[in-house]
């Protein structure tokens, strides 16, 4: 996707630090991860902090809260967290938690593991105390069975045309979007979030290349950070 001033938000604070997300709504995100750093937060409070504000949005039909579902009606969230020391947690197909991105950092800080997926995942953020709760707003629903109508929805995996995806909307307008944010400091010490509701309509148990290290986000220190959604 060619590179355009709509495509990215970047902040660069007065100490040095330098905050970047992907899309315009990552603005919003941007701002509360300063205003984390301001508190005297860590890298990591600042990119959670970040990527909480379009988990929260329920205009935002690509990350959290009012995603969209896959195709069975069940929304499902992806997301992972890492630090330039190699602290990393993600999680996948996770369900009734807005905050994927929390879940994703209790993983790297509470448990020996990297990645926990499915019900595993759901378990876990509902062990941890995270608030329960559905996902599917009216209007993420009401998109859903107007596509449920219309939709000739064939896996590619049964599918003779390959590489192409199994949901195509008018413009493409699903086939991306989500947030991913980078924050850098003055020091170069780095972190890095990447959360998404995941493909619209999707496959049950589908899950991109968001939550993946080295795919969805990567940092290290002394070298760099990226991310992709």
């Amino acid at each position: 996707m060619p590179f355009s001033k709509t495509a990215t938000a970047t902040t660069a604070g007065r100490t040095g630090a330098v905050v970047l997300s992907t899309w315009d709504f990552g603005a919003a995100a941007n701002a509360a991860a300063f205003a984390r750093l301001a508190a005297g937060g860590s890298l990591i409070d600042a990119v959670e902090a970040g990527a909480m504000v379009p988990e929260a949005d329920p205009t935002n039909h690509s990350v959290g809260y009012s995603g969209y579902p896959d195709r069975d009606g069940h929304v499902t969230l992806d997301a992972v967290i890492m630090d330039d020391a190699g602290g990393v947690g993600a999680v996948a197909a996770l369900e009734d938690t807005v905050h994927a991105i929390s879940v994703a950092r209790r993983v790297m800080e509470r448990t020996p593991h990297t990645f926990l997926v499915g019900e595993g995942a759901t378990r876990f953020a509902r062990d941890q105390g995270f608030l329960q709760r559905s996902l599917l707003t009216p209007e993420s629903e009401k998109a859903w069975r107007e596509w449920l109508v219309t939709a000739i929805y064939q896996p590619q995996a049964n599918s003779e045309v390959r590489g192409r995806s199994p949901v195509r909307t008018p413009g493409g307008a699903l086939d991306h979007d989500t947030i991913g944010l980078l924050a850098r400091t003055a020091d170069g010490r780095m972190a890095g979030a990447c959360t998404t509701s995941g493909m619209a309509f999707k496959m049950r148990g589908r899950v991109g290349d968001s939550p993946q290290v080295g795919s969805g986000l990567y940092v290290e220190a002394g070298v760099g950070g990226a991310t992709s959604t």
